[in-house]
């Protein structure tokens, strides 16, 4: 399979230094997004491996169909590489659990896709105007940065999928090392100071819409957890019989945990009182100084309940994140008890479909990236957000507590 990488580095001195930053970044980026593919089957990389999630060659496919709307296209008013693929590739055309159904292209004709539309892309590069005073997409390259963090976002959505993938072995990705040894990682809470602070992305630098405007918000004093939920303290909830106490659930987390039997995390295995867990191809113990993760925003709920504690305010959460004195991002995303709204003052950019569409909805916010988020594509003010059920996500979850008067 044709799988490579445009050189960007032949294009050393012929451009502007922030020209060829990005240049450079979008070939190291799409670097990792193959390497992540290495080994994985034909067959393994065009199946549905879950209705929750698309074939890998849809995503790969998606990938650069989307950089060539937005950096050949709507940035320098080219015509589309491909116009008949832009149905295919748009992810409110179909659900997931359908596009193993579309014509999407396969593997050596996806790939040599995506090199040509590579190739597109650094011709308009070579030439843009990235000034301040450019035009609100090409200012300070913000939709080079835009295309380069959806990318980025779409490999995790990838390593999501090669965890749930059962038809062949897939090795277990090295990790970011967690700050401490997990054995000794703290399980206090930290205070709070009650008080305003400014909420949101600065107007400076790049952000997404949902990020924006930043605001001055007044938050009660409050205690959070000074690391994420562990593996070891989420058993403890399991052997409590947690997720058969009722009073420990809402009602919409009871009717969704009798409904589907959910009775451990995902990936989660029991032997009495002994855990397994499977990560990737591999079954091992389970390390109860690590972030328990792929777990829903109900059962974080719940075991926040169970230890007479509750979820922080999407604010709360960045609140403590902006003291810089907490490690809260690039372990597990973290659930929030909050629902996913705009911001006062919310303006769409550049597409409504980004965030708008969603505002309202059923959807819970999750804050923080995980281990598999590559760190330029998260930040303290970054804003994730998905159904309360979904467990496929590196998600896992702190716990809050108001401060007794």
């Amino acid at each position: 399979m044709g799988r490579s990488v445009t050189a960007a580095t032949a294009r050393v001195g012929r451009t502007p230094a922030v020209v060829q930053g990005f240049a450079e970044r979008l070939d190291r980026t799409r670097e990792r997004t193959l390497a992540l593919l290495d080994g994985v089957s034909e067959e393994g990389l065009n199946r549905v491996h879950s209705p929750l999630m698309s074939p890998l060659v849809w995503d790969l496919g998606h990938i650069a169909t989307f950089e060539d709307l937005w950096l050949v296209q709507n940035a320098h008013g080219a015509e589309p590489l491909r116009e008949d693929l832009g149905s295919v590739y748009d992810p409110f055309s179909a659900a997931r659990s359908e596009r193993g159904a579309l014509p999407y292209l396969r593997t050596d004709e996806c790939f040599a896709y995506m090199e040509t539309v590579r190739a597109r892309t650094l011709d308009h590069l070579d030439g843009a105007d990235l000034s301040r005073g450019a035009s609100d997409l090409l200012a300070d390259g913000f939709v080079y940065e835009m295309v380069l963090r959806h990318e980025m976002q779409h490999t995790e959505t990838m390593l999501q999928t090669l965890q749930l993938m059962t038809s062949e072995p897939y090795g277990t990705p090295v990790r970011r090392p967690l700050p401490g040894e997990p054995a000794r990682r703290p399980v206090r809470m930290l205070r709070v100071p009650g008080g305003s602070f400014e909420m949101g992305a600065p107007e400076r630098g790049f952000a997404y819409d949902n990020e924006r405007p930043r605001h001055e918000l007044h938050v009660g004093e409050f205690l959070i957890d000074a690391a994420p939920v562990s593996n070891g303290q989420f058993a403890e909830f399991v052997l409590d019989g947690g997720y058969d106490r009722r009073e420990a659930w809402s009602e919409e987390g009871w009717l969704w945990r009798r409904r589907a039997d959910i009775v451990l995390p995902l990936y989660w295995s029991r032997e009495g009182e002994q855990f397994g867990v499977r990560s990737f191809a591999d079954v091992e113990s389970l390390d109860p100084g690590m972030p328990v993760c792929h777990v829903s925003w109900f059962e974080a709920d719940a075991y926040a309940r169970w230890a007479g504690k509750r979820l922080p305010t999407e604010a709360e959460w960045e609140k403590a994140a902006s003291r810089g004195d907490l490690g809260m991002t690039g372990e597990v995303w973290e659930w929030t008890f909050s629902g996913f709204e705009a911001y006062p003052g919310f303006r769409a950019f550049p597409y409504d479909e980004y965030s708008a569409v969603f505002f309202g909805g059923p959807y819970k916010v999750l804050r923080g990236g995980s281990w598999a988020t590559q760190p330029d594509a998260v930040s303290t003010t970054f804003r994730n957000w998905d159904y309360p059920l979904r467990r496929q996500l590196f998600a896992g979850f702190r716990c809050a507590m108001d401060v007794e008067s």
